[in-house]
């Protein structure tokens, strides 16, 4: 098992990629720890882990709450003395809108969810983290932050795509502040991928353009590399290798996960 005996938190770890994520950690011998605002769904996570015989606990937070980052923390060293794996996944889609339509609230929640929550959660998991010295840190951005031409830009989602080239920057930054103590730090970034997020996000830029959801991600998929959209347990297997022993020399680095070749606007 490439994870036995560590602790992994997964934030938004209820539902999706992180769900999935949180399954394959455990599956792998870790204890996880699913974080997120609907216990339903971190419960049905955790019923899901314990009953393939894992170790899983689910702890309610909003990651752009310092208090409660804090108290997540605090609750998970209460319960298993460590943290080895931190996954920043939790991420809202945000408003579908050109600039000039922006309402600044939908612009904030987004960037204090996507890239605030990140840098908390990171800032308080690090502390015990360096005292330690070893770890890692998985950010989970997204084609929207970097394309696969190496070229950003999502139009009508501005606060999505400035959120997710900033989690780039961030553990970017991170990776060399806290290489000296055995820490990496290092970035997914998935093209679209199958499930329910990608399928409500279709639909809403699809109404935004005046074209069909069905239409929308055929222009997508016709340019991606690999001709179609990946699997959640294709992105869980880049999470698991970047936790794993197996990139031990491996940081500051975004892995590109069924990246496009252009960019389609």
């Amino acid at each position: 098992m490439r994870l036995k005996d560590r602790v992994a938190i997964v934030t938004g770890g209820g539902n999706g990629i992180g769900r999935e994520i949180a399954r394959t950690f455990a599956a792998e011998g870790a204890g996880v720890v699913v974080v997120g605002r609907t216990l339903a769904q971190l419960e049905r996570t955790v019923a899901e882990i314990r009953a393939q015989n894992g170790e899983a606990l689910a702890i309610q937070a909003d990651v752009a709450d310092e208090s409660q980052v804090e108290r997540m923390v605090a609750h998970t060293l209460e319960r298993y003395g460590q943290i080895d794996v931190l996954v920043n996944n939790s991420a809202i889609t945000g408003p579908t809108a050109n600039v000039v339509d922006m309402r600044l609230d939908a612009w904030n929640e987004t960037l204090a969810i996507n890239l605030t929550g990140a840098m908390l959660c990171s800032r308080e998991v690090l502390k015990q983290m360096i005292l330690r010295k070893s770890g890692a840190i998985i950010m989970m951005t997204s084609e929207g932050g970097r394309g696969g031409d190496g070229r950003a830009g999502y139009p009508r989602r501005s606060p999505y795509c400035c959120s997710k080239i900033a989690m780039i920057g961030l553990a970017e930054t991170m990776a060399v502040e806290v290489g000296e103590y055995g820490i990496r730090v290092n970035a997914i970034s998935p093209a679209g991928v199958r499930g329910e997020r990608i399928d409500r996000l279709m639909a809403e830029r699809a109404r935004a353009m005046g074209i069909t959801p069905e239409e929308l991600i055929a222009r997508h998929v016709s340019n991606y590399s690999l001709g179609r959209m990946a699997e959640e347990s294709e992105i869980a297997a880049v999470a698991l290798f970047l936790a794993s022993n197996e990139s031990s020399a491996i940081t500051g680095q975004t892995i590109d996960a069924n990246c496009r070749q252009n960019i389609v606007h």
